[in-house]
């Protein structure tokens, strides 16, 4: 039997077969919250938690702390799940063009202000009150209100 190479095994994220896990890092400190603001599609231009998709042999907890760490630099614990959201995008004819299952992770901040890097082009430590102003992400409210539930 011969096993596919890591290339092979990658679906693509446009147009998939079938459902994409994606994990994000919700890191709070000192009452503001880090967002990346996305620097390629799906999204580009849009804010949201640093994220990205579980790689094969990898835990919800490990990925997103290693999403976050390759999208902003910084470090944390995780905590708790928080929510999990589906993100499911058609195009104009119908078909689905974007379907993530993404699995909000609670992270407790250790070191690192945040530089962008990877999938982001900017990141930024912002008030709830603040995010609202911010051209946001499906679920970033959804999952913004598990945070400090």
């Amino acid at each position: 039997m011969t096993v596919p190479t890591a290339t092979q095994q990658h679906d693509d994220r446009q147009y998939p077969a079938r459902p994409i896990i994606g994990l994000l890092a919700v890191v709070e400190r000192d009452g503001r919250f880090l967002l990346v603001r996305r620097g390629k599609e799906p999204n580009r231009g849009a804010w949201g938690f640093p994220g990205g998709v579980q790689e094969l042999g990898e835990t919800v907890f490990a990925g997103a702390l290693r999403e976050l760490r390759e999208e902003t630099g910084v470090t944390a614990d995780a905590l708790r799940l928080l929510t999990i959201l589906d993100v499911i995008q058609h195009d104009a004819a119908g078909t689905i063009q974007y379907h993530y299952t993404l699995i909000a992770v609670a992270a407790r901040w250790l070191a690192g202000d945040g530089a962008a890097s990877d999938d982001a082009d900017a990141v930024g430590w912002y008030l709830p009150y603040e995010m609202q102003q911010l051209p946001a992400l499906p679920g970033l409210a959804t999952v913004l209100a598990a945070a400090l539930a």
